[in-house]
């Protein structure tokens, strides 16, 4: 038995699950996790002595890759200062304006945790500053886990909001819309059937939780123009797009500038960070201010954000970073798909800049309805076929790979070569 079952075991008995986050378990492709020991730069060091080319990275905030020496500058000195007062800090101020000049839509910005509470936090303020009920959001995109959010629709129509999760009762969704991403006419249909009732749409511009889905740019116009007739709040998740897609985000790349902005991911450098922002009168809401209350004791943390100031200087010195990432993920793109023509297997690629998925399916994908017709059961055996050749894929069919500057020219070439192998295999 190696290392990682028998750890996998033991954890199985003090934490539900043996992981901490679901998609660690390894579920969905059928075998049980690596546990990780180490990591550098583009690797991945497992407990059994395995090493693997690595495009999960911390599932988007390793943008410069593992334990890289520019994002851990200085930190020691943070440390040995204190790790948390429960009081201000410089740092905090110097991030908040770093992202303000990147994302000119976050007039103020106020640091969370995580994704979730970023999220959960920017509804919070657009229910508070519309004094209405209702949010809307798309099936397929996912926004953490806090409760009013927990929602899909049912077979690709309108409805209020299901709960996907036990425990989330129907009365916390119950003004949870959900429509269908990148279906303008839906989008129109549900604003008409709640005229003067939505406090705010929420929106991955690019979806990462149903596989790298690109968003039809005439949708997202749609998305602005509407919202702003009916007085409702755009909220942009950029949580995983926030300072990968561009150093000013998926809302630099289509030039459309929403009404709150949601962060996370690379702007804490690795460690837990989150953050939501918006037009100064929007965020003025918020307690010390108004009476939104919100709160958290290690939010704005010196030590994550000083990761997260590293990472974000570095990559506003750096921008032909983004114009790299790309180039990279454009080789493995052309070649997963004429390896995919030349084995013969109903498979696409989907890739928006430095993100990626191999669905298994016919056809373009571009909704969540045409993602969830995808084959896991041959996801699954590609997943594992990769990484017995040394290549760490997602261990979910629905998420996306993370190309890092890490990334070489080797690591490419050896993972070209073993898509290619692996598919060859899985179709035999």
């Amino acid at each position: 038995m190696n290392r990682s079952i028998e750890i996998f075991e033991e954890a199985q008995k003090v934490i539900p699950g043996g992981v901490n986050s679901p998609v660690r378990a390894f579920k969905s492709v059928g075998m049980s996790p690596i546990f990780v020991q180490r990591a550098k730069g583009s690797k991945v060091f497992d407990v059994d002595g395995n090493v693997y080319v690595d495009y999960i990275g911390s599932w988007g905030p390793l943008i410069l890759g593992h334990a890289s020496d520019i994002v851990s500058e200085g930190i020691m000195a943070f440390i040995n200062n204190g790790t948390s007062y429960g009081l201000p800090t410089e740092i905090e101020v110097d991030i908040a304006k770093l992202i303000s000049e990147a994302y000119p839509s976050m007039e103020m910005v106020r640091m969370v945790n995580s994704g979730t509470e970023a999220t959960m936090s920017a509804l919070r303020v657009a229910r508070g500053y519309t004094n209405r009920n209702k949010i809307l959001k798309f099936e397929g995109c996912y926004h953490g886990h806090s409760d009013s959010l927990l929602v899909k629709s049912g077979s690709g129509t309108l409805t209020y909001g299901i709960p996907t999760s036990a425990g989330v009762p129907q009365k916390v969704v119950e003004d949870t819309l959900v429509s269908e991403f990148n279906n303008i006419e839906k989008l129109e249909e549900v604003f008409n059937n709640n005229k003067g009732e939505i406090a705010a749409v929420i929106v991955e511009p690019v979806p990462g939780n149903m596989g790298v889905i690109a968003p039809k740019v005439e949708f997202l116009e749609a998305l602005r123009r509407i919202t702003k007739e009916e007085g409702t709040l755009l909220i942009f998740d950029e949580v995983i797009t926030g300072f990968r897609m561009a150093y000013g985000g998926a809302q630099e790349v289509y030039n459309i500038e929403p009404d709150m902005t949601c962060l996370g991911k690379i702007i804490g450098g690795g460690l837990p960070v989150g953050a939501y922002g918006g037009k100064k009168e929007i965020m003025e809401m918020i307690a010390p201010l108004g009476n939104v209350y919100q709160a958290g004791t290690l939010s704005g943390n010196p030590i994550a954000v000083k990761m997260g100031y590293n990472t974000l200087t570095y990559l506003k010195e750096n921008k032909e970073i983004y114009q790299q990432l790309e180039d990279k993920a454009i080789v493995l793109e052309k070649a997963f798909q004429e390896n995919i023509k030349a084995v013969g297997i109903n498979a696409t690629v989907n890739r928006v800049k430095s993100m990626l998925t191999v669905f298994f399916s016919d056809g373009i994908v571009d909704s969540y309805e045409k993602a969830s017709q995808s084959d896991t059961t041959l996801y699954g055996k590609y997943f594992k076929g990769m990484l017995e050749e040394g290549i760490l894929l997602p261990p979910a069919q629905f998420e996306g790979m993370f190309l890092s500057t890490a990334h070489s020219d080797d690591d490419l070439e050896k993972t070209i070569l073993a898509n290619k192998k692996v598919l060859e295999n899985i179709i035999r």
